[in-house]
């Protein structure tokens, strides 16, 4: 079982990025994470052009996998129900792609191609926010799996 991390665009906040990468390492060590980054499309096209290209662009890396699509619509889960859910995963080793999309959001396509969908917060984030939040969660995740003390 991987787990791959499927997002638009790199983070330009470099306080941000290096959080993402610290967690993204922390949680490496209980998952195999592989970050695929796509390229941002041009806001010169209208948000639905932006988010279908986007959406073409997510959907070839995350060919294989179950696609869990990170969106405020999504189901919540706690920290224990998530970690749940990502053993589960590693039991049938099934890869899971967690798909957070860009400014403008996800097309409809990739929501409804989703095996799965979850919410981060019940508020929207910014792209580099959700993969935080995300990337920390799977390092809790890793915690909670192992009975180790990170989650109280």
């Amino acid at each position: 079982m991987k787990v791959v991390i499927a997002a638009v665009g790199k983070p330009r906040n470099a306080a941000l990025a290096a959080a993402i990468e610290h967690y993204e390492e922390r949680a490496a060590r209980y998952w195999p994470i592989e970050v695929r980054e796509v390229k941002e499309e041009s806001g010169r096209a209208s948000p639905d052009v932006v988010k279908d290209r986007e959406a073409e662009r997510l959907s070839a890396r995350t060919a294989g996998a179950d696609v869990v699509v990170c969106d405020e619509r999504g189901s919540a889960m706690t920290s224990p129900q998530f970690a749940e859910f990502l053993q589960a995963s590693r039991e049938r080793a099934r890869d899971v792609a967690f798909v957070i999309g860009g400014a403008y959001g996800l097309a409809d396509s990739i929501r409804a191609a989703a095996q799965r969908r979850i919410t981060l917060a019940p508020w929207t984030l910014p792209h580099e926010l959700a993969r935080l939040v995300l990337a920390e969660q799977l390092y809790r995740a890793g915690t909670i799996v192992r009975g180790e003390p990170y989650h109280k």
